[in-house]
């Protein structure tokens, strides 16, 4: 089975947060089941880029309304990354380092999708299945179906995973002169809420809909950003498939990243060499226990509730633990986080930014992981400190309430139901009693050690929705 993932994130080329780790890895497993699977991600001025040879394979422009821009699509030369990985260059629209946060977004996404689909289309072969990410690609599955250059495509199934309901990729109906050419009747399918919604048309369009968990299937038919009418009337054709990781990327025993190797055997002397060489570059006590957040700095995740709780926390313990937070994201959460330093220092640190190595270290060296979202459709980080045998503390939301079971029900987490400072403090207080029982907390450990996340099984899931939609064809 040849399978194209179109998607504007894939780790290590671009990420900004789960949606890269998905694409980076899934292909691969499924490339080792004995499938063909290619990805398809813009070409950003990233060090990626910069660092690794590519041989174009296709060039050509596209049309967007009165503007004509250039494509070509370079395939990366070595498949290192255990699947070919082909970057669509578009100079005018995609030569910044930053994935999001431009004007000009629906222009060179859209861009980006009509490129994708025009070098497909000259290809000799069709693919059995396109898989589409989110918003940034969901208009995919309409321009396959109904517009005219890509009659080739109408017969190949499309499939449209969500990594995140929230962001939908709205834009006017002034800009649908932006499309390729359709027949006008079919326009009511472009349409949700006054608006062209990329991601409502590709619910709309692709022949399947899957969500990163089962449980954030089923949260978002009832709070979905004003989508929630339109997921109920395709449940149909939708299914929770619970992301896994790369244990491969994801390995204890074997991460580079880190100050001392360990697996299940001897994870104890190993987590603490490593906690010892983190609390080291943040003058924190490695006695005592460390409590981190890695993530976006944002409303969604619970980032506004870690100054408050982390100050509260400190203070009810008597500074008799350690909080260490990385992230970015909205610049008054960061201040409030730095603005800490001061009264807290020596038992609580920031980095603001995102550097991927400290990550991988503060799964290995902490002893519990904050995640206090209010919306989390899947989650990584969970899995990915569960695996380096830290214990997540985490709100019962989306793919959170699938993967961490509270101990106190047999588990490997904690667990709290209210995105709330109470709550993340009282859990907190939990953290530090199962802290001082050590028998107790290696045994939680080594359970959350030993849950297998990892990716074959959701690649069996993901083949089996193609086939079905193949046969559908």
């Amino acid at each position: 089975m040849e399978i194209f993932h179109i998607s504007a994130e894939c780790y290590p080329v671009a990420k900004v947060g789960g949606l890269a780790d998905v694409v980076g890895a899934l292909p691969k497993y499924q490339n080792k089941a004995g499938h063909l699977a290619r990805v398809v991600v813009p070409c950003y001025d990233t060090n990626f880029k910069k660092e690794n040879n590519f041989e174009c394979v296709h060039w050509g422009f596209v049309k967007l309304g009165k503007f004509n821009f250039s494509y070509n699509v370079l395939k990366e030369t070595t498949d290192k990354l255990g699947f070919e990985l082909y970057l669509v260059e578009i100079p005018e629209l995609f030569d910044r380092k930053e994935v999001y946060g431009h004007e000009d977004d629906i222009e060179r996404f859209l861009s980006f999708q009509i490129a994708s689909l025009d070098w497909i289309i000259g290809r000799d072969t069709m693919p059995d299945v396109i898989n589409c990410h989110d918003h940034h690609t969901a208009l995919i599955p309409f321009i396959m179906l109904y517009c005219d250059k890509y009659i080739k495509l109408q017969k190949t199934p499309s499939m449209l995973t969500i990594h995140n309901g929230l962001y939908q990729g709205q834009f006017g109906f002034d800009k649908l002169h932006y499309l390729p050419e359709f027949d006008l009747s079919h326009v009511n399918v472009l349409e949700w809420d006054n608006c062209i919604n990329s991601l409502a048309v590709g619910i709309k369009c692709a022949w399947a809909v899957t969500t990163v968990s089962p449980n954030y299937l089923n949260e978002i038919n009832f709070s979905a950003n004003g989508l929630e009418s339109l997921f109920n009337m395709v449940r149909y054709k939708s299914r929770g498939i619970l992301n896994g990781i790369d244990t491969e990327v994801w390995d204890p025993s074997q991460d580079k990243m880190l100050k001392t190797n360990y697996s299940i055997a001897n994870f104890e002397k190993g987590k603490q060499q490593n906690k010892e060489a983190l609390c080291a570059l943040f003058n924190l006590d490695p006695t005592k226990p460390l409590f981190s957040f890695i993530g976006r700095l944002l409303e969604e995740k619970g980032g506004d509730l870690l100054p408050q709780a982390s100050a509260l926390a400190l203070s009810n313990n008597y500074k008799e633990i350690n909080i260490l937070i990385l992230g970015s994201g909205n610049q008054q959460i960061e201040e409030q986080l730095n603005s800490l330093l001061v009264d807290y220092k020596g038992n609580y640190n920031t980095f603001i930014g995102y550097n991927e190595e400290l990550a991988h270290l503060i799964y290995a060296g902490a002893d519990f992981l904050l995640m206090p979202s209010r919306v989390e459709p899947c989650g990584l980080n969970q899995m990915y400190s569960l695996r380096y045998g830290t214990i997540p503390i985490v709100r019962r939301t989306g793919g959170l309430k699938d993967t961490v079971i509270d101990f106190g029900d047999n588990g490997n987490g904690i667990c709290h139901d209210q995105s709330s400072v109470g709550d993340i403090c009282y859990s907190i207080e939990r953290a530090v009693n199962l802290y001082n029982d050590n028998k107790k907390l290696n045994a939680i450990r080594k359970v959350g050690m030993s849950t297998d996340h990892s990716w074959e099984k959701a690649c069996q899931e993901y083949i089996e929705m193609y086939n079905l939609i193949i046969k559908k064809g």
